[in-house]
């Protein structure tokens, strides 16, 4: 070996020229043959080396890399081809030869394994298959989507229409107690009209008949208020609310509805316990167990109301670790076995008779406080009453609170120069609408519907509009409607006692205030006097 190397390296040779005579056309034939495929090999194995940099996520890279170097030197070996046509330089030539052969041998060697692997790649067919498969599992799943948002969709509506239903029932069975109420305070009203009537000239009395009129109709829109918040549609709505304030505000019909045999005593509750829920919720939530207190109580009975703060986790109700304020109605009724207490907070469950209740009653309940973040917890036992315990989130903001208008306020208010259209199709209500803004120094046209209205605000161009909201026809949020298109800077007082809140949010606005029914005179004067800035 070492005298084949010395003979390479030291022997005097002739080129590979002088074995073809120097023929021209033969060396050059030669020359042109090696240069071509040199040029070939550079090319393939710069190719392959551009896109091994460019695309590193290929895989078996290493593999391109090696057939690249075994390609070049093999463009190497066609360019020394060339040279020793001239110069003997056969050493060089056979080290460059034994090396291009160990490279081939290397990826020879490492390429035949690897060819099982390349094999069961999937084909361009099958990736176009699979991609095709893949496309149509993509399109199911949108589908299911689609179909699980219908059904949430459907879900929502359909507690919507649940929770609707539980406000009716509640209504319904307060509606015996109600009539009452609502007789006494009529009785009150004409009551103490008569007696001005009869007695005109005696003016101290004459304020004290009225001061209790008053009374009696502010007590009535206190109740009405409570029965529109309840029949109306509401969306869920969390706010601060202070809890002693709101169990105070809903007392009244928690007492009627345990009436007549059982009674509701509150204990007291901190005014500090502020808890994050909606407030129209919760009352109705409170409603429903009470009467389902009161139906626990046949032969009547004590509904405790009491509220505590704690801190969690708490097992009994499934809550994570957090500050809560549990708001406790306890009953000293018949109470429940272990089998109607766990099954007693599922939607339709019920002991009671047929046409005695819907078994929403706690479903609600539950629905609430789950929506508020918080949950419920029931105690019982057969024979000692029953202990239905909510379990709400402590508010992290204060309440706001909200600055109304004094309507008692002596002040008085001048509207002299005022120009006002006045729209209502009843006529006691226009008349007394008419002789309060005319007391005020008002000038009032009138008008009794919504179209007529229209033609009286084209025709006057008042300063402010008042309309009512529910006429027949074309009605006072179609009258607001028209009228911004026409005249976007006229104010208006929209007066209602529609229960809707959806229908008033699409015309209210800046310069629209909404008067609920009943009202003070005064309460009308400083809403007008506020929109004309007075």
């Amino acid at each position: 070996m070492l005298s084949l190397t010395a003979a390479l390296s030291h022997g005097s040779y002739a080129p590979h020229g002088a074995s073809m005579a120097w023929r021209a056309d033969l060396l050059w034939a030669h020359v042109a043959g090696d240069a071509i495929l040199a040029l070939a090999y550079f090319s393939i194995a710069a190719a392959l080396a551009t896109l091994i940099r460019r695309r590193r996520d290929f895989a078996f890279g290493w593999m391109f890399r090696c057939f690249a170097a075994f390609l070049f030197a093999g463009g190497l070996l066609h360019v020394f081809a060339i040279v020793t046509l001239w110069y003997p330089i056969y050493g060089i030539e056979a080290a460059l030869k034994a090396l291009t052969a160990a490279a081939s041998i290397a990826t020879a060697a490492a390429l035949w394994p690897l060819l099982s692997k390349v094999i069961s790649m999937p084909s361009r067919a099958q990736l176009t298959a699979a991609n095709t498969e893949l496309e149509a599992l993509i399109a199911e799943r949108d589908a299911a989507i689609e179909e699980l948002r219908t059904h949430v969709a459907e879900r929502r509506e359909l507690e919507a229409a649940l929770l609707q239903s539980q406000k009716l029932e509640a209504i319904g069975q307060l509606t015996g107690g109600i009539a009452h109420d609502f007789n006494n305070l009529l009785q009150a009203v004409a009551g103490n009209l008569e007696l001005i009537a009869r007695k005109p000239d005696d003016l101290d009395r004459v304020i004290a008949w009225s001061a209790n009129a008053l009374s009696a109709v502010e007590r009535g829109r206190a109740l009405t208020g409570q029965l529109l918040a309840f029949s109306s549609k509401q969306r869920v709505d969390l706010n601060s609310v202070r809890l002693a304030e709101l169990v105070g505000g809903v007392k009244d019909l928690l007492e009627r509805a345990v009436a007549p045999l059982g009674q509701v005593r509150i204990e007291r509750i901190d005014p500090g316990l502020n808890v994050e829920v909606d407030p129209l919720q919760l009352e109705l939530a409170l409603l429903n167990l009470a009467f389902n207190a009161r139906d626990a109580m046949p032969e009547g009975g004590t509904l405790t109301v009491s509220a505590a703060r704690c801190s969690g986790p708490i097992d009994a109700a499934g809550l994570p670790t957090g500050d809560y304020v549990a708001l406790t109605m306890a009953d000293t009724g018949t109470g429940m076995s272990e089998e109607v207490r766990g099954r007693a907070a599922d939607a339709f469950f019920t002991t009671k008779g047929p046409g005695k209740g819907t078994g929403m009653g706690l479903a609600m309940a539950m629905g609430v406080m789950r929506q508020s973040g918080g949950s419920l917890a029931i105690e019982s036992e057969e024979g000692k009453g029953s202990a239905i315990t909510l379990y709400l989130r402590v508010a992290t903001a204060q309440p706001r609170r909200v600055v109304g208008d004094d309507a008692r306020s002596d002040a008085r208010v001048n509207l002299s120069g005022c120009r006002i259209a006045l729209v209502d199709d009843d006529a006691q209500v226009r008349g007394s609408l008419r002789d309060t803004l005319t007391a005020a120094g008002a000038i009032v046209e009138e008008a009794a519907e919504g179209g007529a209205g229209m033609a009286l605000v084209r025709e006057l161009r008042p300063d402010l509009l008042v309309v009512d909201f529910a006429m027949p026809g074309m009605n006072g949020a179609d009258v607001v409607r028209q009228m911004r298109d026409e005249f976007p800077e006229m104010p208006v007082v929209l007066v209602t006692g529609f229960a809707e809140s959806g229908k008033l949010d699409a015309v209210t606005g800046p310069q629209v205030a909404v008067l609920w029914k009943p009202f003070e005179a005064q309460e009308l004067l400083r809403k007008v006097a506020g929109l004309l800035h007075r």
